[in-house]
């Protein structure tokens, strides 16, 4: 029963994901205060395995009104919290040609804490996207011919 704030529907469309994970992100007081009003802008962001751990660059948070001067950059790089274990094998899998780190949504979890989908993907190719629109037109087809055959 988590709080979806915001999605990143462009990487459904310009990405195939491979796996997903759920993590943490270390955020500062007013940022969480805008995350919870739905500030956030999660387009053209991505991730990074670094040495000090996985940061994700060029998440929009707009600054928050009321916090006068205790805000900070909109699009600072932001640390992302995740086991050893999982960032050792993102960094496994990251060393192939071809991979991305994409953030999917942004929300909160049951108990409050701001929880990033942070997905391996592979960047489409132009034939991906054509077989993607074929397969949702033949689909939406199938659809209308079920609806349509009623049987009596």
């Amino acid at each position: 029963m988590s709080k979806i704030i915001a999605t990143n529907r462009k990487a459904f469309r310009d990405y195939s994901i491979i796996e997903a994970w759920e993590c943490g992100i270390e955020l500062k007081g007013s940022e969480v205060k805008s995350v919870r009003s739905g500030q956030v802008n999660l387009e053209d962001s991505f991730a990074r395995v670094e040495p000090h751990g996985v940061m994700l660059y060029h998440l929009r948070i707009s600054p928050y009104e009321q916090a006068s001067y205790l805000n900070v950059d909109p699009t600072r790089a932001r640390r992302l919290l995740l086991h050893k274990r999982q960032v050792v094998k993102l960094e496994s899998q990251m060393a192939q040609r071809g991979f991305a780190l994409v953030p999917l949504k942004i929300y909160f979890n049951e108990r409050g804490y701001a929880k990033i989908e942070l997905a391996l993907a592979r960047g489409k190719k132009l034939y991906d996207h054509r077989k993607d629109i074929k397969k949702r037109e033949s689909d939406l087809a199938f659809r209308r011919l079920m609806k349509n055959r009623r049987i009596r």
